[in-house]
């Protein structure tokens, strides 16, 4: 998710420490206060779990979700309703990534996870508050059951990297697609130019074009020449003043269909994110939105933003379970001081092809 985010993201980080202690001194009725949200008795079945990006896969009958949280937060679930917290992917920060981001102290941000030829992918994004100095890590494992015995996160490390004054993109906010070949292409970026699309190696691990000349596949400037102008309203000049992050790309029927998330999340009350979405009959775009004009060039159809009950939602992924589809994301509930929790809700389609969020507010 996260860089500007960085003029935001102390804020953010707070915010998330806060929705996972609220659940630690507000318990569902009956649970003893003394059990932490993040004890190791994870027999616990929470709800209104507070996340930050959430991804989700299923195995057999259990869902499994990651988040941003240190070293990657996992839940499990069998009805998308009731979670159980499972340990974090990594106990201890990858080498490779203190060596990448000298700051980095494993909070781990917006994973994604993918399966490919009996492997689970999971992406994941390290970064330095207010900086894009960042980048994109990937481990495997052949089984997401912690209980099975082969369950084992191997971790293969950098996948990219952005740098301050080399790269005018920032490593963050991956996510996988195979096109209609089998080929694997990797989403990713916040802010700066915008949202980007990278080809990658057939094993996955590592990118198989020159990260010089990665194209930009969405923005909210709408002229890409214009420099730090803002674009859109209230939206800074500072850190590229380009409030655009989160891509993720769903296939379905004839389209590839981009959704990003634009303006501000993790800031309480006061967040304004919401989802937008275009569409390309190659994955290499362009995304147009409903009215023709190009995600790359400022354009973007609405998807779901913000209400009376959720001030903010946004860094949406998006699912076929049971053969129905689903929008996953976050939202900051009014009801709770604007604190960050799951939002799952079925994701209907119009009779032009446009996806239509079916709100229950539930998750389910």
């Amino acid at each position: 998710m996260m860089n500007v985010k960085y003029l935001f993201l102390l804020p953010c980080l707070t915010l998330w420490l806060q929705g996972a202690q609220a659940q630690t001194t507000a318990p569902p009725t009956g649970q003893n206060p003394a059990q932490s949200l993040g004890s190791q008795d994870s027999n616990q079945l929470y709800k209104n779990i507070p996340v930050h990006d959430p991804v989700m896969i299923k195995q057999n009958d259990t869902y499994y979700l990651f988040c941003t949280g240190r070293g990657i937060a996992v839940w499990s679930s069998k009805d998308r309703e009731n979670w159980k917290r499972e340990s974090p992917v990594f106990a201890t920060a990858p080498e490779w990534a203190v060596q990448a981001v000298p700051t980095f102290r494993n909070h781990i941000w917006a994973p994604d996870i993918s399966y490919h030829k009996g492997k689970y992918y999971l992406y994941y994004s390290v970064s330095a508050f207010g900086k894009n100095t960042s980048a994109i890590g990937v481990a495997t494992n052949t089984t997401l059951h912690p209980t099975d015995k082969d369950y084992k996160w191997v971790d293969h490390g950098k996948v990219i990297q952005s740098y301050p004054g080399k790269t005018n993109w920032n490593a963050i906010d991956p996510n996988i697609i195979t096109d209609k070949a089998g080929t694997p292409w990797m989403s990713f970026g916040s802010f700066w130019v915008g949202l980007k699309l990278v080809k990658l190696t057939q094993d996955r691990l590592s990118i198989a074009e020159d990260p010089a000349n990665i194209p930009t596949i969405a923005s909210r400037k709408k002229d890409p020449a214009a420099g730090n102008l803002p674009s859109v309203d209230n939206n800074p000049a500072d850190a590229g003043g380009n409030a655009i992050e989160a891509p993720f790309i769903f296939r379905k029927d004839k389209y590839y269909y981009l959704f990003a998330s634009i303006d501000y999340c993790c800031k309480g009350v006061k967040s304004t994110y919401k989802m937008v979405v275009g569409r390309a009959r190659n994955v290499q775009g362009p995304y147009l939105d409903k009215s023709g004009l190009s995600l790359a060039k400022g354009g973007g159809t609405l998807v779901m933003e913000g209400d009376k009950d959720w001030y903010g939602v946004g860094h949406n992924s998006v699912y076929t379970f049971d053969k129905k589809d689903y929008l996953v994301f976050h939202g900051y509930e009014a009801a709770d001081n604007g604190k960050s929790k799951l939002r799952i809700e079925t994701l209907n389609w119009d009779k032009e092809g446009w996806p239509v969020v079916a709100k229950t507010g539930g998750n389910l």
